[in-house]
């Protein structure tokens, strides 16, 4: 899924969550943050090898935009750690060893992983084998269930027609929020 589909679900979840108890500004803004970050690692290789190699910004470009099957020539490197970093960033286990420790750290969950689980969660169901199927089962396996490309123009479509009905759905059943204090 693109990155500003993963912010506004996680953006719909918190607004759904905060119905039922309360969510401080910050908790909103990292859960946010931790919903589009697993996009982000995996593209420094390629844009260090557009900066300081031969890559060019229209390689960058025609990564970010490519659809299945039509991505760009990477180095072999450049490829190997873009996936690599890719499979970390995507991985249930990953995401579940990091959610035990903080959970052992603070005696209770931290609310933004869960902008980090709805990320792997939806892109198990919307990632193709043939576009980076998500390994959530990496380092076991870098296997990906393989579902629905995500940018295919009929997905793209469901997909924010989706948001636009989840939205609706909210604004019009909204009402003053039952909590007190914020986490």
């Amino acid at each position: 899924m693109d990155i500003l589909a993963h912010a506004l679900w996680a953006g719909a979840g918190v607004m759904l969550a905060q119905r039922r108890w309360p969510v401080s500004p910050r908790t909103a803004a990292l859960t946010l943050a931790l919903a589009v970050a697993p996009d982000l690692p995996h593209l420094v290789p390629i844009l260090g090898w557009s900066v300081f190699g031969d890559g060019t910004a229209a390689a960058v470009a025609g990564y970010a935009n490519a659809i299945p099957g039509q991505e760009p020539a990477l180095p072999s490197m450049v490829q190997f750690l873009s996936h690599h970093l890719h499979c970390l960033t995507h991985s249930a286990i990953i995401a579940g060893v990091l959610t035990l420790l903080m959970w052992a750290w603070l005696r209770s969950l931290w609310i933004p992983l869960l902008g980090w689980w709805s990320h792997i969660v939806i892109d198990v169901f919307t990632h193709s084998a043939d576009y980076y199927p998500s390994p959530f089962l990496y380092p076991i396996t870098r296997q990906g269930f393989d579902g629905v490309a995500w940018n295919t123009p009929w997905a793209i479509a469901i997909n924010y027609a989706a948001l636009a009905a989840a939205y609706l759905w909210l604004w019009r059943t909204r009402r003053a929020p039952r909590h007190r204090a914020a986490i």
